[in-house]
């Protein structure tokens, strides 16, 4: 890989390790879209021969599109969106890492997997656990009734994060920091509030 096109998958990787943060298959869904049809233009991701050829595949696709539609449905239904955070923790972190590992692929290995688990799932947990804290507030205060309006920013940060990480990685950088100093930024509010 030229420098050039490492820097810009490393920002997309990055990028789509924080929207995995807000919802854990919408980003591999659509990656995984994205792939298959050759529409990352400055990025050749051809996943044939590599370990992560079945990401593009067509049973790759269709599971993780039900798996999108059951999460983003899920979100919606008052205390099982609680339950979904306990699942999702650890499964952003997951997604966080292999989407940065597989748009860094053709990199070198130790590159390549550094920057996966340091910045890929760092990221990816930094926004999940914010995005916990404030459903946790939501619940606590609204009792669950504003849940759906959380799920919905939530939603709405995943879908426009992943498409701006996939068409303009370099916009999408900005995009993190700013979300990330946001979400810092309300937890940090919302805990000297609660104290």
């Amino acid at each position: 890989m030229e420098a050039v096109t490492v820097i810009m998958a490393t920002l997309m990787g990055i990028s789509l390790a924080a929207a995995s943060g807000f919802r854990v298959f919408l980003p591999p869904f659509l990656l995984s879209v994205a792939a298959r049809l050759d529409i990352v233009w400055f990025l050749e991701l051809d996943l044939v021969g590599t370990q992560f050829e079945f990401f593009t595949s067509t049973l790759a696709i269709i599971v993780l599109g039900i798996a999108t539609a059951a999460e983003f449905a899920g979100y919606y239904a008052p205390w099982i969106d609680n339950a979904l955070d306990t699942i999702a923790t650890p499964a952003s972190i997951l997604a966080g890492v292999v989407m940065t590992a597989i748009v860094l692929e053709g990199s070198e290995p130790i590159f390549q997997w550094a920057v996966a688990i340091v910045a890929g799932g760092g990221v990816a947990a930094t926004i999940q656990s914010a995005t916990v804290a404030t459903r946790s507030l939501s619940s606590t205060f609204t009792f669950g009734l504003g849940n759906p309006a959380v799920a919905t920013g939530e939603n709405i940060a995943s879908v426009a994060l992943t498409l701006i990480a996939i068409l303009i990685p370099f916009i999408s950088a900005f995009v993190v920091i700013l979300v990330v100093a946001l979400l810092v930024r309300m937890k940090r509010r919302s805990e000297a509030t609660a104290q």
